[in-house]
C-alpha cells in the first residue's frame, strides 16, 4: 500500500523549511555537536493546553530569532546555512512530534490542538520566507561545497517560492492562500480520519468471509454486523464476500468517504493553489511546483505518463477480459457485465484457481510481532543495524519505540516508532512520520514512525509488502548522515522520495529472504519456496489493471492543478468514463483521495516515476537480495545522503552508470 507522503514532511513543502530556531545566543557556535547527545524521548503531552503552551513558546521563541537574524551584519552570511538549519531543527522538536499526534493520538483534544499549532505555524513561516533581509544575506553565503550549494540552493528556492520578491500586496495574498491550503487540507483529511461510517451484514451477507474479520464487529439492534471501512476489516470483504450486492453495498461506502465536504474542499484547494502559481506568473500549480522536481515540468510528466498508458493499456484490457470470463463462468451468464466491485473479487479467484495462492493462508505464516522481527532482521543482515526496544510512555498501548544502532561500532543511530493496528480516530491507511531529522552538524539523530493499520491475526502477502515498502521509508530517514537536517532522509525531491521504499517491496517474493522468519520466530510455519514461487506469479496477473489505475490517478491528479482547475467531481466522472469500466455514477473517489488534497498535489505520478528508479535499483543485488556488501554500498550511497545531492548522481553513483527504465518496462511485461 502507498506510503501516504501528505503526511510526511518534505523538503519541497510550502512554509515547511525554516520555522523555529534554537542555540542561537552564541551564533557560530550553535551548530557545534554534543559529546554525547542523549537517546531522544518523544513528548508526553496529556492536554491540549500542554501543546497551546508548546506552540506559544516555539512562536515567539522564532520571532525573537527571526528579529535577531535581520539584524545580522554581511559579515555573519557564512554562519547562515547553519544557523537557519538550526530553525528547521527547533521546527521539528516541537512541530514534529504534533505533526504525528494529529493522525494517531486518541484524544481528539489533543488532535486537533496539533493542527492548531500547524496551522499557527503556517502563518509565521510564509511571512518569515518573505523576510527580504534574510534572504539578501542568504544570497551573500559563501558555499564551502557542493553540500552547501546545494542547501543554499534550496533554502533560496523556498523563499523566492514563497514570495520573498512579491510586492506587498502579492505578499500578502501568498501568506493568505498558504495558510487555507494548510487549513484545507488538514480538513480534508480529519473527515476521513473522525469518520464514523458503519455498513450492517447479516452473516448470510458475508457468505465467503473468514469468520474472524466480523465476529467480533459490534451489532445493531437488528444483529447485523457493523463493518467499519479499515483495510483489515474492508479488503477480505471486498476480495472474498460471494454475494455481489454485498461487495457492492460496501465498496460504494467506501469510495464515498469524505463525502460532498470534501469535494467541496478539493475545488476550492485546486482553485487556492492554482491562485498561489499564478502570484508568480505561472498558469497552473502543476507548472509552479514541478519546476524544482526531477521532471522539471508538466510536458514531461504528460510524456512520461503517455509511454506508461502506451505499455499498459492492451495488458488492461486483456486483464479485464480474463475476470469478465471468470465472472460469466461463476454464475453460469455468458453475458454478465464486470462491474468495479468485482474486479478484486474476480481477480482473488483468477489468482486461486490458476496459482493455487490465496491471501489468508500467509496469515499464519507471518504474526505481527514476528513480521516486525523480520523486517528489522532484515536491515541488520543487509544494511548492518540492529532495532533495541526501548521503554516510553507512548500515545497508545499499542505504540513503542526502538533505538537503532550500528552493528560495526554500536553508535545510536536514532528512534523508531511504530504504531502497528487499527483503533477508532487514527490514520487508516499506511505511512511513515520522518518527523526528527538527522544533523551531523548538530550531532542529531534522526526518529521516525511508522503507522499502519494490520490485523492482529496476521499479514497477509500483501500486507508484509506493505511493511517493507514504509520500512523503506523509515529506513530512509534513520539511516541518514546528512549534514543540514533540512536534507536529512526522505527530505528530497518528491518524484524520487518512493524509490527506497518501492524498492524493498520486492524482497516479499524472495524465498532466501523469508527464510528470516525462522531466525526471528523458530515457531513460525515457513512458508514453501513453491507457494513463494507461486504468489510471485499471482502478483503479476492483474499488473495491467494496477498499474493503468494509477496512470489514471496520476493523470487525474496533474488535470486537477492545471491552469484551468477544473471541478474535481466533473472531471474524475469525465476521465474514469473513459476507462474499459467506466464510471459509476454515485461514487465519489476524490473526496478520498487524500494525497492530492495534502502534499502530493500535482505529484502523484511520483510513485510511478520513482518506481522505475526502484526496479533499476533493485537490479544491483542481482539473484542475492540479502548480499550483504551491496547492502551497505546501497545505505552509503544513497539512503545516507537523503536530499543533500541530486537524485540522479545518487542513482548513477550506486549502480555506477546512467539510471534507465529497461528494468521498469521488463516488469510490466512479466506474467
Amino acid at each position: 500500500m502507498q506510503a501516504a507522503l501528505s503526511k510526511e514532511r518534505r523538503v519541497r513543502v510550502l512554509a515547511r523549511w525554516c520555522v523555529g530556531l534554537a542555540g542561537l545566543a552564541c551564533l557560530g557556535v550553535l551548530a557545534q555537536a554534543p559529546a554525547t547527545p542523549a537517546s531522544y524521548t518523544f513528548p508526553h503531552y496529556t492536554s491540549a493546553q500542554q501543546i497551546g503552551q508548546a506552540c506559544d513558546g516555539l512562536l515567539a521563541e522564532s520571532k525573537r530569532h527571526e528579529a535577531r537574524l535581520q539584524a545580522l551584519p554581511r559579515a555573519a552570511a557564512p554562519t547562515l546555512l547553519a544557523e537557519l538549519d538550526a530553525m528547521t531543527r527547533r521546527y521539528e522538536d516541537v512541530a514534529g512530534p504534533l505533526s504525528l499526534l494529529a493522525a494517531v493520538h486518541p484524544d481528539k483534544a489533543i488532535r486537533d490542538a496539533s493542527e492548531a499549532c500547524d496551522l499557527r505555524y503556517q502563518a509565521f513561516s510564509s511571512a518569515f520566507l518573505q523576510n527580504a533581509k534574510v534572504y539578501a544575506l542568504l544570497k551573500q553565503a559563501a558555499p564551502a561545497d557542493d553540500i552547501d550549494r546545494r542547501y543554499q540552493r534550496d533554502l533560496l528556492d523556498a523563499f523566492e517560492d514563497a514570495g520573498v520578491g512579491l510586492p506587498a500586496a502579492r505578499q500578502a495574498r501568498a501568506q493568505a492562500l498558504s495558510t487555507d491550503i494548510t487549513r484545507l487540507s488538514q480538513a480534508f483529511d480529519r473527515r476521513i480520519r473522525e469518520g464514523k461510517t458503519r455498513v450492517a451484514f447479516t452473516e448470510a451477507e458475508l457468505e465467503g468471509v473468514a469468520p474472524r474479520v466480523w465476529q467480533s464487529a459490534p451489532r445493531d439492534a437488528q444483529g447485523r454486523y457493523l463493518l467499519g471501512l479499515d483495510a483489515p476489516t474492508y479488503e477480505p470483504v471486498i476480495d472474498n464476500a460471494v454475494r455481489p450486492a454485498t461487495r457492492e453495498r460496501y465498496w460504494r461506502t467506501f469510495l464515498n468517504q469524505g463525502g460532498e465536504a470534501n469535494l467541496h474542499t478539493l475545488a476550492r484547494l485546486a482553485r487556492q493553489r492554482r491562485a498561489y502559481a499564478r502570484l508568480f506568473g505561472f498558469e497552473s500549480y502543476a507548472d509552479f511546483v514541478l519546476r524544482r522536481r526531477m521532471a522539471g515540468n508538466t510536458a514531461e510528466v504528460g510524456r512520461f505518463l503517455g509511454t506508461v498508458q502506451s505499455a499498459v493499456a492492451q495488458r488492461e484490457r486483456r486483464d479485464l477480459q480474463v475476470l469478465k470470463v471468470e465472472k460469466a463462468r461463476d454464475l453460469g451468464q455468458p453475458e454478465a457485465e464486470l462491474q468495479r466491485w468485482d474486479v478484486r473479487y474476480y481477480a482473488e479467484r483468477v489468482r486461486q484457481a490458476r496459482f493455487q495462492v490465496d491471501p489468508e493462508q500467509f496469515r499464519r505464516h507471518f504474526p505481527p510481532e514476528a513480521s516486525l522481527a523480520f523486517v528489522f532482521r532484515l536491515a541488520e543482515q543487509l544494511f548492518g543495524v540492529r532495532f533495541e526496544a526501548q521503554p516510553q510512555a507512548l500515545w497508545h498501548a499499542d505504540a513503542r519505540a526502538y533505538v537503532v544502532r550500528d552493528l560495526a561500532d554500536q553508535r545510536e543511530l536514532g528512534t523508531f516508532f511504530i504504531d502497528l493496528y487499527p483503533r477508532d480516530d487514527k490514520y487508516n491507511h499506511a505511512a511513515v512520520w520522518s518527523f526528527r531529522s538527522v544533523s551531523t552538524l548538530a550531532g542529531r539523530r534522526p526518529a521516525a514512525a511508522l503507522v499502519v493499520n494490520f490485523n492482529r491475526q496476521g499479514l497477509s502477502l500483501d500486507e508484509l509488502e506493505t511493511l517493507l515498502h514504509e520500512f523503506g521509508h523509515a529506513l530512509h530517514s534513520l539511516l541518514s548522515t546528512t549534514r543540514y537536517a533540512s536534507q536529512g532522509g526522505t527530505n528530497t525531491q518528491l518524484d524520487f522520495v518512493e524509490a527506497p521504499s518501492q524498492m524493498l517491496e520486492d524482497w516479499a517474493y524472495d524465498p532466501k529472504v523469508l527464510a528470516l522468519f525462522q531466525q526471528v520466530c523458530p515457531d513460525c510455519e515457513p512458508v514453501p519456496e513453491a507457494l513463494v514461487a507461486q504468489a510471485r506469479r499471482a502478483r503479476d496477473f492483474g499488473k495491467g489493471i494496477q498499474v493503468a489505475r494509477q496512470h489514471l490517478y496520476a493523470s487525474y491528479d496533474l488535470a486537477l492543478y492545471a491552469r484551468d482547475a477544473p471541478e474535481p467531481m466533473a472531471l474524475w466522472r469525465r476521465m474514469e468514463a473513459n476507462t474499459p469500466l467506466g464510471h459509476v455514477e454515485g461514487t465519489r473517489f476524490p473526496a478520498s483521495f487524500a494525497h492530492i488534497a495534502g502534499g502530493y498535489a500535482a505529484g502523484y505520478y511520483g510513485y510511478l516515476w520513482s518506481l522505475v528508479l526502484a526496479e533499476d535499483l533493485r537490479t544491483a543485488f542481482g539473484d542475492d537480495k540479502l548480499d550483504a556488501a551491496v547492502g551497505r554500498r546501497y545505505r552509503q550511497a544513497v539512503l545516507s545522503q537523503g536530499g543533500q545531492a541530486a537524485p540522479r548522481d545518487l542513482v548513477r553513483g550506486f549502480l555506477g552508470r546512467e539510471p534507465g527504465s529497461e528494468a521498469f518496462f521488463k516488469a510490466l511485461e512479466r506474467e
